[in-house]
């Protein structure tokens, strides 16, 4: 997820800061004896202050992302800013004692530093409302997307499970193993169904468990060898630890039909997939041998995964192409956040 600043207009914090100046003004304008140049430097002083406090509580605040977006009210944070402005104001106070040297500095020093900490604390607590409604507003756009996401990714898992060419190859793959007696005739009826319940029972989902996806996959792998037989050559080497992480559903599939809709599958040349752990990452590798004529890619697979990915854990799929072969490394996701 791209991170995005919070901003506020330049006129309305000039603006506010201007007209509380000037609102601090009025009690020396009431006054009975009342000295210009005395409310100039103090509205001065409270326009400076209010400048200073409105940038640095905009500028102290964390770049958005959805996972910021709970963390609500920050204490230390404004502390710090309460610290930093009684010692702002301090100098300010110095500076106005410097100018008008004939008041006494005690008390006007005070009643400073108490207006500062009042002022810090309404800006803190108007920009932090206003930032947390940004946040919300933010959080919901994501989500919105990440729905969309999910739909183009089901989308894109139901072409290729029910298109006219999956099922061709899968009912014709199957009327040939009935006709010749093969004794896996059963196992792969029973494989096509375990497949179709797997997508009915996940497709809902947002993240399933590796071990289940893993279910998943081997339903698919044992389709597709049925149809391509040893021209497939899939390994599998995951950490039995990594089993509980979890992943978002038919991710691994959608990879390997991926590799395999651009690459030569042949008994000649079988395609080698490999399918492993690394310490944060589940990779899939296979070996390049691209077709001569590649079939027409619209890349909305690997995106709506990257997506996925972007949003659970706002870190991205990482895509290596070697001169020989093609990695996809996906986040171990170890926290389940179905909605």
């Amino acid at each position: 997820m791209k991170k995005k600043t919070f901003k506020i207009s330049n006129k309305i914090i000039w603006l506010s800061s201007l007209f509380l100046g000037a609102l601090m003004s009025v009690p020396k304008i009431a006054e009975r004896h009342f000295n210009p140049y005395e409310a100039l430097v103090d509205s001065t002083v409270t326009f400076l202050f209010a400048l200073f406090i409105w940038y640095y509580n905009i500028k102290t605040l964390p770049a958005f992302s959805s996972r910021d977006a709970a963390n609500g009210f920050s204490t230390t944070r404004l502390v710090k800013g309460l610290v930093l402005g009684i010692v702002v104001m301090f100098i300010l106070a110095c500076i106005q004692q410097y100018l008008l040297s004939h008041i006494n500095f005690g008390p006007v020093m005070l009643m400073f530093e108490v207006r500062g900490i009042l002022v810090n604390v309404m800006f803190y607590m108007f920009v932090h409302l206003v930032y947390q409604s940004s946040q919300n507003q933010q959080v919901g756009i994501e989500l919105e997307r990440t729905k969309a996401a999910n739909l183009g990714a089901q989308y894109e898992l139901l072409k290729q499970q029910v298109n006219p060419h999956f099922l061709f190859n899968s009912l014709n793959t199957l009327k040939y193993m009935v006709e010749s007696n093969d004794a896996h005739s059963v196992d792969f009826i029973l494989k096509l169904s375990d497949f179709y319940r797997f997508t009915l029972e996940s497709r809902k989902m947002d993240l399933i468990k590796l071990s289940e996806e893993l279910e998943i996959l081997d339903a698919y792998i044992f389709l597709l060898k049925a149809r391509f037989e040893e021209g497939i050559d899939l390994s599998i080497n995951i950490d039995r630890d990594q089993y509980q992480s979890f992943i978002p559903p038919f991710t691994l599939q959608l990879l390997i039909e991926n590799c395999i809709k651009h690459n030569i599958v042949s008994l000649d040349r079988p395609l080698q997939i490999k399918l492993y752990s690394e310490v944060d990452s589940i990779v899939v590798e296979n070996h390049l041998q691209l077709k001569r004529t590649p079939e027409a890619s619209t890349g909305l697979g690997l995106e709506n995964i990257n997506q996925r990915y972007t949003h659970f854990l706002d870190k991205k799929v990482e895509i290596q192409l070697g001169e020989t072969s093609f990695r996809i490394k996906l986040p171990i996701i170890h926290e389940n956040r179905n909605n």
